[in-house]
């Protein structure tokens, strides 16, 4: 009866679904990037046409910049960090709501609207999808992950070999054909990062994710506004 017993629970247990990840709207643990770091300057891209997909995206309902208190507070170091060599950010994206994502799946499969192709020269749309460019669950999503680059104090150019999303090799950090100069510019923003928390992601010099994220499993869904 115990063997019995042991094995019905032992087949309940590995029927059980896995759990999903969580989907929340709750923002509590967010803060806008500005009022922590006073200096930093914003292009929220997605707020408007000027992105891949040519049109701006769901979720988007003013151009801020949100992220988890936790992940703040290491950005603040690191523009601290950088301040200090006499840069200051810039910020393309952070908090990013899954309806948004989901906006970017919608267009991919859309066989009719091609967005803006300048952001994408080489490759067909559906490969931005194929080939992890563009993911269905997205990190941004939890909260704890940025775009971002650096200008100067005044608010001067820094050369960084390359726009922001653009999907291609030349947005690898390592990419090797960029001037000494690129690559320098490159490293200073890396390296502030990395030293502040962050891990870098190898295709997106500019994307970079807390390491020890506060919501590892938890996709948000509240609006940017």
């Amino acid at each position: 009866m115990k063997k019995f017993l042991t094995a019905l629970l032992i087949l309940i247990c590995t029927s059980l679904p896995v759990m999903a990840d969580t989907i929340s709207e709750d923002k509590s643990d967010f803060a806008e990037i500005s009022s922590v770091i006073d200096d930093a300057a914003f292009d929220i891209r997605y707020y408007s046409a000027n992105n891949f997909t040519g049109h701006k995206i769901d979720g988007y309902k003013a151009p801020k910049a949100y992220m988890t208190k936790k992940a703040l507070a290491a950005l603040a170091k690191a523009a601290e960090d950088l301040r200090g060599q006499g840069y200051r950010l810039l910020i393309w994206d952070s908090y990013r709501p899954q309806k948004a994502v989901d906006d970017f799946v919608r267009w991919i499969n859309d066989p009719v609207n091609m967005g803006d192709k300048s952001f994408y020269p080489d490759l067909l749309k559906s490969d931005l999808l194929e080939g992890k460019y563009i993911m269905a669950k997205s990190g941004h999503t939890r909260g704890s992950t940025v775009d971002l680059t650096i200008i100067k104090k005044d608010g001067g150019f820094v050369d960084m070999g390359g726009t922001f999303d653009l999907f291609s090799e030349i947005s690898h950090p390592d990419y090797q054909y960029l001037t000494d100069p690129q690559k320098n510019n490159r490293k200073i923003l890396h390296d502030a990062m990395i030293k502040a928390g962050f891990n870098a992601l190898d295709s997106e010099w500019w994307h970079f994710t807390l390491k020890d994220e506060p919501y590892p499993d938890t996709y948000f869904n509240f609006d940017v506004e």
